[in-house]
């Protein structure tokens, strides 16, 4: 039994669970082996079932949860399947900024729709050539009478493929220093655009059932009204974003780590070695007890900067703190689970083990690496 902060939470999980049940257990390792498809079936119920809009403003659609039960939901919704936990994070992640920037009009124009699955949102910063290093916006939107002119390529966007409104960060000029780029953020909702493409990457390897894509513009349109939040204010945008996605990640490898630590302890009980249970083993029961003390560790840092978000209280540092500590005791813990099981987690015939590893090693790279969260980290605390 996972241990809550707030009574509200079980209410939550059961939900969650009874979902994952009806939807996703019986696929979610056929979604994993397909060629990469976007799920619509199961995002189309999740849309349905009010997740997909779970912390947006119920005055456009959403559910109004605060950023507790959203992490317990992105949390049991990954402990079924760790992809399909990110196909729903990143609907609201491209949600939140038109939620949090938006214009009246943007928000009554976009929210509604992408709050329920009927439009399908992304958001797109990274780039070749600006990864870690996210302020190195090379795609350049020019300002012409009453649109922008998009150019540039980004790279590694969760539904990218699927996405009717993208939230791109670039640098953008404006009328009065027209000679100026500044980093900035803009609403593509054109994907029917001939200058715009989308290209699925293949060979992924893990969280398969979530599509990733590469993103193409090319003199690609955008009314000038599509502005997010202020001129020059992308790159604030982006990292505001980014603070809420950390937890959103931390909230995910918190599953991973439950589904490792669950599917160990139950592997040790019944696998008999010597005449007894793997339980009875000493090198088993420490494994046993290192994971449990990092998967209660990790969901308690994880809840933290989910109350903080909640409160409405900046959480660049415990957001940072929580994304890499979970996200490197998700790894500890499927690693001790991948070993308890031996062969039979290393063949995915046999268990979900093998799945799980290739799922959690994404989560200490994107919305920041591991390097990443530790310099923000020190940058908080050493200012």
């Amino acid at each position: 039994m996972a241990w809550n902060w707030d009574p509200a939470q079980e209410d939550v999980r059961e939900k969650a669970r009874a979902f994952a049940e009806k939807y996703i257990d019986a696929v979610s390792q056929e979604l994993d082996r397909r060629p990469p498809e976007f799920p619509e079936d199961i995002f189309k119920a999740m849309g349905k079932a009010g997740y997909l809009g779970y912390p947006s403003d119920p005055a456009y659609g959403g559910q109004g949860k605060n950023k507790l039960l959203y992490a317990t939901l992105i949390e049991e919704i990954s402990y079924a399947d760790a992809a399909l936990g990110i196909v729903m994070a990143v609907q609201v992640l491209a949600s939140y900024p038109i939620g949090k920037f938006g214009t009246d009009e943007q928000k009554k124009k976009y929210l509604p729709k992408m709050n329920v699955g009927e439009l399908h949102g992304a958001f797109a910063l990274t780039e070749p050539g600006a990864g870690s290093d996210a302020a190195a916006q090379q795609a350049t939107a020019t300002l012409d009478g009453d649109h922008y002119v998009l150019n540039g390529e980004k790279i590694f966007i969760s539904s990218g493929n699927v996405a009717d409104v993208v939230v791109v960060i670039c640098r953008a000029n404006n009328a009065e220093e027209p000679d100026k780029f500044k980093v900035s953020a803009l609403i593509f909702d054109s994907p029917q655009d001939p200058g715009y493409s989308a290209e699925i990457l293949k060979y992924k390897m893990g969280i398969r059932a979530s599509t990733t894509a590469r993103l193409y513009f090319k003199d690609v349109k955008i009314p000038r009204e599509n502005l997010l939040g202020e001129f020059g204010k992308g790159f604030r945008i982006a990292l505001n974003t980014l603070d809420g996605a950390r937890v959103g990640v931390a909230a995910q490898s918190v599953g991973i780590c439950q589904r490792a630590f669950d599917l160990a302890s139950a592997y040790a009980k019944e696998r008999e070695q010597f005449g007894a249970p793997i339980a009875k083993l000493q090198a088993i029961q420490w494994m046993i007890a290192d994971m449990s003390v990092r998967l209660e560790a990790a969901r308690l840092l994880t809840y933290k900067a989910a109350l903080k978000e909640a409160a409405g209280e900046p959480v660049g540092l415990e957001a940072a703190q929580a994304k890499l500590f979970a996200s490197e005791a998700a790894n500890f813990c499927v690693n001790k689970c991948m070993q308890i099981h031996a062969g039979y987690g290393f063949v995915g015939d046999f268990s979900r083990v093998e799945q799980l590893y290739r799922d959690q090693r994404i989560t200490e790279i994107y919305e920041g690496t591991s390097e990443v969260q530790r310099l923000v980290i020190a940058n908080h605390l050493l200012r």
